[in-house]
């Protein structure tokens, strides 16, 4: 009896523990959110004087002059071109890649998805000076171009292993009583194996879109003034001399909303995709 009652305090304690440390966590996580919300509101002097406080002098003016000074329009729509083409593209380019890897067993596949992987713990920042450097050329010609170009190449490496692994759960005789139909490849991929695919689509359309959207580094490296993205329109708010912490946090309160929209609409898709498989 009485190891009973303490392996029930001992797992009554241990509860306890993961609570806390989970309300701890997500007081650390939300905390900045809060911020930016609050202070967006209000005048510089609240700012200054207290920026834990609600609003007391409640004013949109903060707004008005950060989308005047973002050139919000133009930014959104960089940003919203920049990010839907690069994340179709890896959708397309890593499903058919997975595929192929995922249905293809030899020694070259093996290889392949291993040095895929492996990229994935290579920070941009370490190849930052010798990329910038070969690609030169070709960023002068169309930046735009080139920055989806990057991306690419930086988030095939994950999408495929999480297609990869989606992928070897569905059954091959999927594919070998197409085959005996008469459906090629092509024809198996898109219109057997590739519409079983959305919830991983989904879970890599959003992981992608919050890593593209919101990078400041590449396209600081890659981007003009006039097909800047939003977050380095935000950058226009800290000068050397003085920041604008109003217009700032309400810049960037703006330059999070389409990403945060964007992710309640998929959420279902990404928790499917996730727990159906996608990362094993």
């Amino acid at each position: 009896m009485s190891k009973n009652v303490s392996m029930n305090r001992r797992a009554s304690v241990a509860k306890s523990i993961i609570f806390t440390v989970g309300l701890v966590l997500s007081i650390a996580f939300v905390m900045p959110f809060f911020l930016v919300f609050v202070n967006a509101f209000k005048p510089i002097p609240e700012i200054i004087s207290n920026p834990l406080a609600f609003p007391v002098e409640f004013t949109w003016d903060n707004f008005t002059q950060a989308l005047e000074k973002m050139n919000f329009f133009m930014s959104l729509t960089n940003s919203v071109i920049i990010t839907v083409l690069s994340v179709g593209a890896l959708i397309l380019i890593s499903s058919m890649l997975a595929y192929y890897l995922q249905r293809t067993k030899n020694k070259f596949t093996k290889s392949t998805f291993l040095i895929l992987v492996a990229s994935m713990i290579v920070p941009f920042q370490a190849l930052m000076i010798p990329f910038m450097s070969i690609f030169a050329p070709f960023v002068s010609l169309n930046n735009q171009a080139a920055l989806i170009f990057f991306y690419q190449g930086f988030g095939v490496a994950l999408s495929t292993f999480l297609y990869h692994g989606f992928i070897s759960n569905i059954p091959m005789e999927l594919d070998e009583a197409a085959a005996l139909d008469g459906a090629n490849d092509f024809t198996i991929f898109w219109r057997i194996i590739f519409p079983m695919l959305k919830p991983v689509t989904a879970t890599v359309a959003i992981i992608n879109s919050l890593w593209i959207w919101n990078d400041f580094l590449l396209p600081r490296l890659v981007l003009t003034p006039e097909t800047q993205t939003l977050p380095l329109s935000t950058y226009l708010f800290y000068g050397q001399y003085m920041t604008e912490y109003g217009q700032a946090m309400a810049g960037l309160l703006l330059a999070v909303v389409p990403i945060i929209v964007f992710y309640l609409i998929l959420q279902r898709q990404f928790i499917s995709g996730i727990s159906s498989g996608a990362v094993k």
